[in-house]
């Protein structure tokens, strides 16, 4: 009699187990779809950007070393493995671009050409976007980070190799800075 509840009890904890493991892979896997997800949206935005810098590039050629720090940032950006070298890099790579902003505002008629319009626009989108998967993925690893720290979970995860999964964080500081409006 006392082997079956012997028998009974590892199967049960058997059963827990599998069970922690299968959410841990899950969650693993809602990570890494998480991350797919921005490595798309940062794909358009890298491939809108050569577009937009020729656009600039025919009205204000003389901005020279703007619009080769965009491109400099975008090669370092498409270059970058890994969250945290990603996360910096689209950080450098989100200052240079506001900086073209900033020149755009000086040429009223690039500012009026439906091209350069039509490309702000799509870039506003894919920033959009961009944001909503980073949210999205610093969810899942916030999900993930959780169970690979909580007993009894933490304990799967330690034996089967799980880790932590970096947030994607802001790098550069005047993106944090709440943008100033004046009238």
């Amino acid at each position: 009699m006392t082997a079956i509840y012997f028998l009974v009890a590892l199967v049960v904890i058997a059963a827990i187990l599998m069970g922690m493991y299968n959410a841990l892979v899950r969650v693993r896997n809602q990570v890494r779809n998480a991350w797919s997800q921005i490595d798309v949206q940062l794909k358009r935005r890298h491939d809108l950007i050569p577009n937009l810098v020729e656009t600039v590039k025919g009205y204000a050629g003389h901005e020279k070393q703007t619009l080769e720090n965009v491109v400099k940032a975008r090669s370092q950006a498409v270059s970058a493995q890994g969250v945290e070298a990603q996360s910096m890099a689209e950080g450098a790579l989100s200052s240079a671009l506001g900086r073209l902003m900033v020149v755009v505002e000086q040429y009223p008629d690039l500012k009026a050409n439906q091209n350069f319009l039509a490309l702000q626009e799509e870039l506003s989108s894919t920033e959009n976007k961009i944001s909503f998967s980073r949210q999205h993925y610093n969810d899942s690893a916030m999900v993930m980070n959780n169970k690979v720290e909580t007993f009894p979970s933490n304990i799967v995860a330690g034996m089967f190799g799980f880790k932590r999964e970096p947030f994607f964080e802001v790098q550069d500081e005047v993106e944090r800075e709440a943008p100033k409006v004046q009238f």
